[in-house]
């Protein structure tokens, strides 16, 4: 069995910090799509712990996290509110934004992959619900928002790679009997890293092999 990766108060502040960035990002689509502060709301939440909620009700820890710790759901709540008054001024801090982003897909493809093994899944299971936990509220978000999900957009920079790598590691690391703080953190480290250089250069997914459509980006 391997260590467990962070004490449980260091967890719980890292999930905060995630489920509310990943709530932001949700806020500000909503402001973009000129959404009421209910539709904000919901984004926001949906975004944050659209992910988690989904790992949990496939795993079976039921009630899920999101409504049994009264800070998951709140947390979101706050972003709106933030949101909903300094829109503007979050806009502007879009880089910032992204940072913690990235961080925050990180720990959760990580957190997911974990949660799921101790739950009795495989190690592939695992690493699927990893990643799900971690891209899963954007997907909804964007649904709910009308939009292609950025996760299925070639026009897009990579999102899912870098939690799938992460999830992998994870996986892997307990195959080998090495999940410890240090590999679980380093397998954080490098989906986060992956995912700011795709921000940085543009990394993009392949499209089909030998391509001959004349779609263009946008469509």
């Amino acid at each position: 069995m391997y260590q467990q990766l962070f004490s449980p108060t260091v967890q719980h502040t890292l999930d905060l910090i995630g489920i509310f960035v990943f709530a932001i990002s949700g806020a500000l689509l909503a402001v973009r799509k000129n959404f009421d502060v209910f539709g904000i709301a919901v984004l926001a939440e949906v975004t944050a712990l659209g992910g988690g909620l989904f790992r949990d009700l496939v795993i079976g820890a039921v009630p899920p996290a999101a409504f049994t710790d009264l800070g998951y759901f709140v947390t979101p709540l706050l972003a709106t509110v933030l949101v909903f008054f300094l829109h503007p001024h979050v806009e502007r801090l879009q880089t910032g934004v992204n940072i913690f982003d990235a961080a925050g897909l990180g720990l959760f493809c990580v957190a997911g992959t974990t949660k799921a093994y101790d739950y009795g899944l495989g190690l592939t299971a695992s690493a699927c619900l990893g990643l799900a936990t971690a891209v899963g509220g954007g997907v909804l978000r964007d649904v709910l928002a009308n939009e292609v999900p950025s996760l299925l957009r070639w026009d897009r920079d990579l999102y899912a790679v870098p939690a799938i790598v992460g999830s992998a590691m994870v996986a892997l690391c307990i195959r080998q009997d090495a999940l410890t703080p240090f590999t679980g953190g380093l397998a954080v480290v490098t989906a986060f890293v992956l995912r700011l250089l795709a921000l940085r250069y543009h990394w993009r997914a392949p499209r089909a092999w030998n391509r001959r459509s004349t779609a263009v980006e946008g469509e």
